[in-house]
């Protein structure tokens, strides 16, 4: 469908984007009520709405933050000399710039970290205490969008931060584990 955002922009949404189609058997057992359902569509959304985009400003917050983030990608992606130096400092320099738009559009605090805290926190006090996960005892399709989104900030300063400055920690471990297991066996 063919919408317009609160800025006037047309964008195309698709409706069941967050409505996993299954047969009415694997229905009840993946979703034993309906509001189960619900509340995983309304963090999967949360995740692509909201927490995606504190990203980009967190991890290029700074000069020096965003020439780390760089270093990382290069590093990681296997860059030749020339490349990588070129995708190190003109990326850095780029993406500062890029993340002080993205913290305007999103409307962000001064200190963007305090929306990145609150955000996760904002999460752990959905999962709530007498749960480990989203999904109960075993991560659903929201609890993945959260990690995958927070996963990508892994070894910059931004993740380190917010592992020490929020509660995320210990169910991060938990999908960390999670995560492991599932690869192990396959």
């Amino acid at each position: 469908m063919k919408t317009v955002t609160d800025q006037g922009k047309e964008v195309f949404e698709y409706g069941n984007k967050y409505w996993l189609m299954l047969d009415e058997k694997e229905t009840k057992r993946i979703y034993p009520v309906k509001e189960v359902r619900v509340e995983e569509m309304k963090w999967r959304k949360w995740a692509d709405d909201w927490l995606v985009h504190l990203i980009s400003p967190n991890v290029y917050r700074t000069p020096r933050e965003a020439l780390a983030s760089f270093d990382y990608i290069v590093r990681e992606g296997k860059f030749g000399t020339v490349e990588g130096f070129f995708a190190k400092y003109m990326g850095a320099f780029a993406m500062f710039f890029v993340s002080k738009r993205l913290k305007k559009r999103h409307h962000l605090q001064d200190n963007v970290r305090e929306d990145l805290y609150e955000a996760v926190n904002e999460w752990v006090k959905a999962v709530g205490k007498h749960r480990l996960f989203m999904g109960g005892n075993q991560p659903n399709l929201a609890d993945l969008a959260v990690y995958g989104v927070l996963r990508v900030m892994e070894g910059l300063e931004a993740f380190d931060d917010m592992m020490v400055h929020t509660k995320i920690q210990p169910w991060y471990q938990r999908m960390e584990e999670v995560i492991q297991n599932a690869e192990a066996a396959v």
